[in-house]
């Protein structure tokens, strides 16, 4: 008789996201980022993604009469930028939206948007294991692909982007759902 349930890790070859224009200063609810993404080509590939961190500053305090410890408290949080990797595409396609270098040049030009965004995590079957949103996006950093005749690599593109707050959704809920059929009727 079985005394626990296996867990196995998640492998984190299996991923999507999705960029869609911010709707407010204060950013929509997430659920309104996966439900409006139907329909819409919205979602890119990237061959990496990383910067889903977020770090709390922790305030020492030194309370009189207690020698013997220092108190903690929590103090503010901080997102590290999101980090989002693709190969360079010959033929950009009228329909995607999600071009790294023509949300970057909006910006230059005093014309760009914020973005929310989707980061799934999915099982082999393309079911959302995690959901991670970020709001209120902006482009940091473009890096350009690195050109060398000597080796035979994909040209990578990257973009970093500066965000205000991660939060990690509920990939059973109705957010994982509307997540899933939505990846399901898209790929």
């Amino acid at each position: 008789m079985p005394t626990a349930i296996r867990r196995d890790p998640v492998l984190g070859y299996n991923f999507s996201v999705a960029l869609l224009p911010s709707k407010s200063a204060d950013g929509p609810g997430t659920g309104t980022i996966a439900l409006s993404t139907a329909g819409t080509r919205s979602y890119a590939g990237f061959s990496e993604v990383s910067g889903l961190e977020l770090t709390m500053a922790v305030e020492d305090y030194e309370a009189g009469g207690v020698n013997d410890a220092v108190l903690k408290f929590p103090g503010r949080v901080r997102w590290s930028n999101l980090v989002l990797k693709r190969g360079v595409v010959g033929r950009r396609d009228p329909l995607d939206d999600t071009d790294l270098w023509t949300w970057f040049n909006d910006f230059l030009e005093g014309r760009g948007t914020r973005k929310d965004g989707l980061v799934t995590l999915l099982q082999p079957d393309g079911s959302p294991v995690h959901v991670w949103s970020f709001r209120r996006g902006l482009p940091a950093r473009w890096v350009g692909p690195t050109l060398n005749a000597g080796r035979s690599e994909v040209a990578v593109e990257s973009l970093e982007i500066a965000h205000e707050g991660i939060r990690r959704e509920d990939a059973g809920g109705a957010l994982g759902a509307a997540v899933g059929s939505i990846l399901g009727a898209i790929f």
